[in-house]
């Protein structure tokens, strides 16, 4: 199996192109926008969107981070082979796209300190540690995955939102509202920092801070707007209520929508929760079937 190049080609459409949910969302804020600073901004951003789409150009100057999720049927399997070739269709992509340098030389201490500098080639920017979906997943974006599914999700995840995220404990004091509105006074506290706005932020909720993560990279894989959940809906109310708006000029739309992911818990008066704030291009999401 070759996939040097639709590894390539997807990461380079994970970072110039459009999911239709998003861009039918955005289109939606513009039509329901009444603040004429926010109706700019808003249409501005979608001029930004159809410019990069049309001639192949990064949709923001920070093209991400690659993190990778593997769906993977009963029937399939994963090989070093395999890996060794995502990886290597990830650096070509970068390359290709091409992204910006963000790679940092050196050992250990020198890449903390990034005293050596950084590596002139945008593809030695190496993906995050891969995650494997399958079947036995009972999280709220369970997928359906049959036997003979080999899919390969490519996420561009960007500095900002990073910045700007959370992963820690919560008392749920038995209270699914008290756990959801810890996550969306977060939420808030974060949107008004990130700057990029309208978000489309991630909320995962798990047993441990690595499953929680999990849980909101999977909803960024999987999330679609165009098909919201009634507790998703309310988040996404609840923070627009906030009146940060579009690039922080005000009116109605702060954030286009949200995905809620939550997973398994156990027995314990906490839940693991972590939020994403999403930057208005984000996510920036380019799947691959095998």
């Amino acid at each position: 199996m070759d996939i040097l190049d639709d590894v390539s080609n997807a990461i380079i459409n994970a970072s110039t192109t459009l999911t239709d949910d998003k861009r039918n969302a955005l289109r939606r804020a513009i039509s329901n926008e009444d603040n004429e600073n926010a109706k700019w901004a808003l249409e501005m951003i979608l001029e930004n969107y159809q410019v990069g789409e049309k001639n192949r150009f990064p949709l923001c100057d920070d093209t991400g981070i690659p993190h990778v999720i593997i769906e993977l049927g009963s029937e399939r399997q994963i090989t070093g082979e395999l890996i060794n070739q995502i990886h290597e269709g990830i650096y070509l992509g970068l390359n290709n796209l091409p992204a910006r340098p963000m790679a940092v030389k050196g050992a250990e201490v020198e890449r903390i300190e990034q005293s050596k500098g950084l590596y002139e080639k945008p593809g030695m920017l190496r993906p995050a540690s891969i995650l494997i979906d399958n079947a036995n997943d009972e999280s709220t974006y369970r997928r359906d995955i049959s036997p003979d599914t080999l899919n390969i999700h490519f996420l561009l995840e960007g500095g900002g939102p990073e910045i700007r995220s959370k992963t820690y404990r919560v008392y749920h004091k038995r209270s699914f509202d008290n756990v959801i509105g810890t996550a969306c006074e977060w939420l808030r506290e974060s949107l008004k920092m990130l700057g990029c706005t309208p978000s489309i932020p991630s909320i995962g909720i798990g047993r441990t801070h690595y499953e929680a993560t999990s849980l909101l990279l999977k909803s960024i894989a999987y999330g679609n707007l165009d098909k919201q959940s009634e507790v998703e809906k309310e988040i996404t109310c609840k923070l627009n209520e906030s009146g940060i708006g579009p690039m922080g000029f005000g009116g109605r739309t702060t954030v286009l929508g949200c995905y809620l992911n939550i997973g398994n818990q156990r027995a314990s008066g906490v839940r693991i929760v972590s939020i994403r704030p999403s930057c208005f291009v984000e996510p920036r999401v380019a799947s691959l079937k095998l």
